[in-house]
């Protein structure tokens, strides 16, 4: 049976894309979906504390965003060129997305900052790719600290005054290209609530590269190939899960990042510490393992992203619930609003 990609898609009113963060993390709205039923009810963030109960474990991924967008030049042309870093090879080494990559070819040097940061393209990859060999004074973290930007999707115009709002409060682990933005909305004090109200708290990391985001362009989406993206899953984490479980609580991964990382795990057995590379696409008639219930943001049109909700709570649940947030007028995307999905009973 073809699973057609166009059966995710939905109409987005542009100014319901959500250009800056809300004034307060938590202060965002957040849509409840009953995935076996359909039922759709509002609250807000800030009330998660009390829509989840004790014992529950909430799964957060740690990772942090680096300034992976590097704009340069080309040493021969002079001609400007942007470089988003997406995964490091080696110390020195990084699979890379150039543009415009039509002119640029293996064997050109870049400069960044002369002198203190440069780069020789030494491959191009099937899918487009550069692997880039950088040349720098210095730490690397420094270096990139001083001469990168944050990679914002494309779908958001306004600067960001304060780059640390695109990053989570319980960010630690540099690596990711793009923010893990479920996570946006929480802040110090919902986390300490959370803890009071007897809810575990587990970290994992995933490092999201933008493979996550590329559209799907195959008619049939099981023919899209995902990115591979590198994941960590720690004991501490499994046996946090493994005691909510065990005293009747339930599992809420917070975006879908921490959900494949569960996923792609029990995918090979009991949930087991590890770590590794995972490329899990999950779409509908997807078997979940793990996770009871998902806080996640409204996602793209024909995405992986809204593909994965589909999956956990039935498509025509998700389609209805994204039309409802529409009529509600809900802030989409990245900085936007979120939604507690419950998933949908087999």
């Amino acid at each position: 049976m073809i699973i057609k990609r166009q059966d995710f898609s939905y109409h987005l009113p542009e100014d319901l894309i959500a250009q800056h963060p809300a004034e307060q993390r938590d202060a965002s709205r957040l849509l409840l979906l009953d995935g076996s039923t359909g039922d759709v009810r509002h609250d807000i963030f800030s009330h998660l504390p009390e829509l989840l109960s004790p014992n529950d474990c909430l799964v957060v991924n740690n990772s942090r965003v680096i300034p992976a967008r590097l704009l340069g030049s080309r040493k021969d042309s002079g001609a400007a060129v942007e470089v988003l870093l997406l995964r490091r090879l080696a110390p020195d080494r990084w699979e890379t997305i150039v543009r415009p990559g039509r002119k640029v070819r293996v064997g050109h040097e870049l400069a960044f900052i002369p002198g203190r940061l440069e780069g020789r393209v030494d491959e191009v990859l099937e899918n487009g790719n550069r692997i880039v060999s950088f040349q720098f004074s210095g730490l690397w973290e420094t270096v990139l600290d001083e001469a990168g930007q944050m990679p914002l999707p494309p779908y958001i115009h306004e600067q960001l005054d304060d780059p640390e709002r695109y990053q989570t409060v319980y960010a630690t682990r540099d690596g990711s290209a793009a923010a893990p933005t479920a996570g946006l909305h929480f802040t110090p004090e919902l986390m300490d609530k959370l803890r009071q109200r007897g809810i575990r708290i587990a970290e994992l990391t995933l490092h999201v590269g933008l493979g996550t985001f590329r559209p799907v362009q195959c008619d049939d989406i099981r023919d899209h190939l995902m990115h591979e993206e590198y994941y960590e899953l720690p004991e501490d984490a499994v046996r946090s899960i493994q005691a909510a479980r065990q005293a009747g609580g339930r599992v809420v991964a917070v975006g879908t990042t921490s959900c494949r990382v569960l996923e792609s795990v029990a995918r090979s057995g009991p949930l087991a510490a590890g770590s590794g590379w995972t490329d899990i696409f999950i779409y509908p008639g997807f078997c979940f393992k793990v996770v009871d219930r998902l806080i996640t943001n409204f996602h793209l049109p024909e995405s992986t992203l809204i593909m994965l909700v589909s999956a956990f709570a039935g498509r025509e649940h998700v389609l209805a619930a994204y039309e409802e947030a529409i009529r509600q007028r809900y802030r989409f995307f990245s900085f936007g609003d979120a939604m507690l999905v419950s998933r949908k009973e087999p």
